[in-house]
């Protein structure tokens, strides 16, 4: 019998697989989580990670009726870094042992959710007849402008790589139908600072495009609604905005095992809005250098912070000063919620911008890696819900000199300024649009019934 207790026959099976990355793997399980809250049949999910992700997350709470299952480590998280390679050993690694793994399974696989990176996995669901449907982890503008540029340099036959060619002149690139001139700007920007290996790869995924059944997108129509009517438009296939996909059910459960972490009762003993929560994700690796500037700057400027350091917390507890509190890692959602914080110095990673958005709180947008960047320009320019941190444009390891950043976030954290206030308006505006998104009957809360209806009831399309 499965976990709730009813027949294997009578359960109906979905396989969900993310790209294993934390960012992608986080946006699946909390899509399974909702998936398993709503549904009204009974369903069995089995969560497939490597070995070395189920080390990770193999203990962390979930619904009886998800379950994980794992394959050999044949990608290493600490290859991640590598984004052309990491991308490559995805796509030629992975499907032989999933495939290997799907034939042992019990009860037999009905539907498969995967990653939208996952080529492979769309072509096996086409060849053993099981529908599958993706999980694109990223903003539905940045997937429009990459389906954009794709069409575009297939219709003209020119290679993918382009952008990373030719001058900022190019005849060929002045005018691509559905991309504005910004967002062209930023699509350069991606190529130009990101491994072409991985670029292509992301184009190879756009190209599965027409063989994909069912596109859920970790985002909010409100949010989103020019790229959500533009990819409805084009796309053969149902588009749902089913975000923020982000693990909100767990807020509900407020007891912690070993009592609450240090971090929020050091949070509950701040004053409201006076906390500058500080992560720049789990990805991209910030040189000690440009980490020791930050220690300097932000004890210096006298603004609270909280501020998560990964490797280099331990190290940094010291230098920080009486107002800084520094861990490793911390429930991040739970963090933003809490009515001390008042500020985000944010990477501007997709899930970390949609947290942010659902916990009302501003931005300091600081962008890394990929989707960042065109990311922050939405924060900064569309939302206007934060202020973008002017990087160094010289060959240096400092990105931000301590200097900019001690003024920064002084004026950034000032309940008095009224250039602060009006981002923190902005800020608690959208979190009533999303809060509003997931509530009974609509929008996400909508879209994610009729994606249960369309695909989990076995409709189809």
């Amino acid at each position: 019998m499965d976990p709730a207790g009813v027949e294997p026959t009578a359960v109906f099976h979905v396989v969900a697989i993310p790209f294993p990355c934390q960012g992608h793997v986080n946006a699946m399980m909390s899509l399974c989580k909702l998936l398993s809250s709503r549904s009204a049949n009974p369903l069995l999910i089995t969560f497939v990670v490597t070995e070395e992700w189920l080390d990770c997350i193999g203990s962390e709470p979930k619904p009886e009726n998800i379950r994980f299952a794992s394959i050999p480590n044949v990608v290493e998280r600490s290859n991640a870094v590598d984004f052309g390679g990491f991308n490559g050993a995805v796509k030629t690694k992975m499907e032989a042992p999933f495939e290997q793994l799907l034939d042992r399974l019990e009860p037999p696989v009905a539907r498969i959710l995967a990653d939208f990176e996952l080529q492979w996995a769309l072509d096996f669901g086409i060849r053993r007849n099981i529908p599958v449907a993706s999980l694109w982890t990223m903003s539905a503008s940045f997937f429009s402008v990459l389906h954009h540029f794709y069409v575009f340099t297939q219709d003209r036959h020119l290679s993918v790589h382009v952008l990373h060619v030719t001058d900022h002149g190019d005849e060929h690139l002045d005018q691509i139908p559905g991309i504005s001139s910004k967002h062209l700007e930023d699509l350069r920007t991606v190529f130009h600072e990101n491994d072409p290996r991985g670029m292509e790869s992301l184009l190879g995924s756009i190209s599965n495009v027409p063989k994909a059944k069912h596109l859920l997108v970790n985002s909010v129509y409100e949010l989103e609604p020019q790229a959500f009517d533009t990819l409805k438009a084009v796309l053969p296939f149902p588009v749902y905005p089913v975000g923020p996909v982000i693990p909100y059910l767990d807020l509900e459960d407020a007891s912690f095992k070993n009592g609450e972490p240090d971090y929020l009762k050091w949070l509950d003993a701040q004053p409201q809005d006076s906390v500058l929560y500080i992560s720049l994700g789990s990805f991209f690796v910030v040189s000690s250098t440009q980490t020791d500037e930050f220690a300097i700057a932000l004890r210096n400027s006298g603004v609270r912070f909280l501020w998560v350091a990964r490797e280099e917390a331990s190290r940094l507890k010291d230098s920080c000063g009486d107002k800084g509190f520094v861990v490793p890692w911390c429930e991040q959602l739970k963090v933003l919620c809490h009515p001390s914080v008042g500020g985000f110095w944010s990477h501007c990673g997709w899930n970390s911008t949609q947290e942010a958005v659902y916990g009302g709180v501003p931005m300091l947008a600081f962008p890394l890696f990929l989707d960042q960047v065109p990311n922050c320009r939405q924060i900064v320019e569309d939302w206007k819900s934060g202020w973008s941190v002017k990087r160094a444009e010289v060959g240096s390891e400092i990105l931000v000199a301590k200097e900019d950043i001690s003024e920064l976030v002084q004026k950034f954290m000032d309940l008095e300024s009224s250039e602060g206030n009006e981002v923190r308006k902005r800020a608690r505006e959208l979190k009533s649009i999303c809060r509003q998104a997931i509530s009974k009957s609509s929008s996400s809360s909508a879209n994610l019934d009729a994606f249960i209806c369309d695909f989990l009831a076995g409709h189809g399309h």
